[in-house]
């Protein structure tokens, strides 16, 4: 198994905001691998036919090189609820191909289809999407991820969203909550109401 991995969107052929992917990309090789990465995404995703029509989801597996390149098709998980899971002191910081400790965090959902994953009384992720709030002004995204996805950072840079520390006593302040990450975009997720959020 890869030490890191990348998932990106195929959308009709085409590959989604690589510039995010490559940069998140050179951060996690130069920080846990310590060196400079020398892999160009542009030039190493090559679409298959099979994938050049509808959405398919791009995984990528790599240390230094890249060892592992699958399309699957993808259709949007219908998420209607989350359980909120405490992960202690858990770190998932990079995108690592290893996700045993996460997968062991879903199982606790009982019968939500996701959990909120939720650390130090701070809102993080779900398992596998960041996560932002309608407050009926603004959307907000927590200042304390598990993982910091492509698509967050992307609308931070572009003002659609703002950071903030969101703990547990927060979320009574919103309405509304949408999952996000490369697949799963801003636009193409559903408003969820609050009270889908279970203790």
């Amino acid at each position: 198994m890869s030490l890191l991995f990348e998932t990106i969107s195929i959308r009709e052929g085409k590959p989604e905001n690589l510039f995010w992917h490559q940069a998140r990309m050179d951060r996690s090789v130069e920080h846990c691998l310590g060196r400079k990465n020398k892999i160009e995404l542009i030039r190493e995703i090559s679409i298959p036919d099979f994938a050049r029509s509808g959405h398919f989801r791009c995984r990528i597996d790599y240390t230094t090189t890249i060892t592992k390149i699958e399309f699957s098709s993808y259709r949007l998980a219908d998420i209607k609820n989350l359980k909120m899971v405490d992960i202690q002191d858990y770190e998932y910081s990079f995108k690592f191909a290893d996700r045993n400790t996460l997968n062991e965090f879903f199982k606790q959902k009982e019968e939500c289809d996701d959990v909120l994953l939720v650390k130090n009384a701070c809102i993080t992720d779900s398992s596998y999407a960041n996560i932002v709030f309608w407050n009926g002004k603004e959307w907000i995204t927590p200042d304390t991820p598990l993982l910091k996805g492509t698509c967050r950072a992307r609308l931070l840079a572009s003002g659609v969203i703002r950071e903030k520390r969101i703990l547990t006593n927060d979320l009574k302040d919103f309405l509304y909550f949408r999952l996000i990450n490369a697949l799963r975009g801003f636009e193409d997720s559903p408003d969820i109401l609050i009270s889908a959020i279970r203790l």
